[in-house]
This record gives C-alpha cells, sequence and structure tokens, in this order.
C-alpha cells in the first residue's frame, strides 16, 4: 500500500519550517512520497490576495529540489477560485486507489478542521498529521477526524514573519532555502507591505 502526503497551504513564500515538516512527515510516516500543493485562494482567508501562482510555485519547485520523494502539485492553482482540500483529497484517492492518504496540517487548524467543506467525506479520505510547533499543546481531533502529531522539528516562524521582515529590509537567509531568498530577491518580492495580508 502506497503512503502518501499531501501538504496544503498557500507557501507565501515557503520556507525552513515548510521543509522541516516535510522531512518529518517523510521520516514518522514512511510515507512513499510527499505531494506540495498551494491553494489559490483560501476559503478562510477570501480578503487575502497571495502572490501569484507561478511565483509560488516557482519557489516552491526551488526550494524543493534534490528532494526526490517530494513534488510540487500545481493543480489547486491551475483550476483557480477558492481551494477547498475535500476536491483535491478526493482527487488523491481517486488517481491512487487503495493508498493511504496522509493530510499535513498547522496545529492551529485542527480544531477548525469541522468548519471545512464536507467534513465527513474529507475525515473518510484521509488521516491528519499535524505539524507541531515550538512549545506547543498536543492537539486532539474533533470526530469524526482522526489524526497524530508529528514529533520534530518545531520552527518557529510563518510566512508572513518571512514576507514582514523582507518589507522591513531584514534578511531571511537563515529562514528560507539559498535559492529561495536569491530568487525573493531578484524579483523584489514582498518589499512593500500588502494592504490586506
Amino acid at each position: 500500500m502506497q503512503r502518501l502526503g499531501i501538504y496544503g497551504g498557500s507557501f507565501d513564500p515557503v520556507h525552513l519550517g515548510h521543509l522541516l515538516v516535510a522531512q518529518a512527515a517523510l521520516d514518522e510516516l514512511g510515507l512513499d512520497r510527499l505531494f506540495f500543493i498551494p491553494a489559490a485562494q483560501s476559503p478562510f482567508k477570501p480578503e487575502d490576495q497571495p502572490t501569484s501562482g507561478p511565483i509560488r510555485l516557482q519557489l516552491l519547485r526551488l526550494a524543493l529540489a534534490g528532494h526526490s520523494q517530494c513534488e510540487v502539485d500545481p493543480q489547486e492553482i491551475q483550476r483557480g477560485g477558492i481551494s477547498y482540500t475535500v476536491d483535491t483529497v478526493r482527487g488523491y484517492a481517486e488517481r491512487f486507489p487503495g493508498a493511504k492518504l496522509f493530510y499535513l496540517i498547522g496545529a492551529d487548524n485542527a480544531a477548525k478542521l469541522p468548519a471545512w467543506r464536507e467534513p465527513a467525506a474529507l475525515a473518510q479520505l484521509a488521516e491528519f498529521v499535524v505539524a507541531p510547533r515550538p512549545g506547543g499543546e498536543t492537539v486532539v481531533f474533533p470526530p469524526p477526524f482522526r489524526g497524530r502529531m508529528l514529533k520534530g522539528f518545531p520552527f518557529g516562524v510563518s510566512s508572513s514573519e518571512i514576507r514582514a521582515r523582507v518589507s522591513a529590509g531584514r534578511p531571511i537567509d537563515p529562514l528560507v532555502p539559498a535559492a529561495v531568498a536569491a530568487a525573493i530577491r531578484a524579483a523584489g518580492l514582498y518589499r512593500r507591505p500588502r494592504e490586506l495580508a
């Protein structure tokens, strides 16, 4: 049975915390493959205007170069509009019949799972896996969701903090892969604060 991880998010931009979560998931879950899927638009942040899909995909591909078990899946960007996890996970269940699916989320999302679209169907399709935050508490999954927490490697940084550092002219090199930092500088990304971020 294939064991497949699905890692959704805005990845605006991808940072080392995302890569540490990916490595922990590969190690602890025994995944065969892990798919990074940047959302076109979060249903919970309709006012947010993320950086363009092609740029976020490019940064992800730079960050994952050489990581043979990790792939970038552009389907939500290509689909456009609001990205619903259930649509994506259902597609994976159809594409990989019989595979065990794991969906990676941040600890702050676990309690909100019942508010996601088609929660009962979503809970049947995948096991949810929580990425740890430094000093984070144990997560309890609301029924009917089932899941587990990863053990390592907690990393206290967020994409919004990366954007704020760039806007303030502060270095991000220790927080993102070198190729991603170089691409952000070269394209002049995140230099001005976003009004609705």
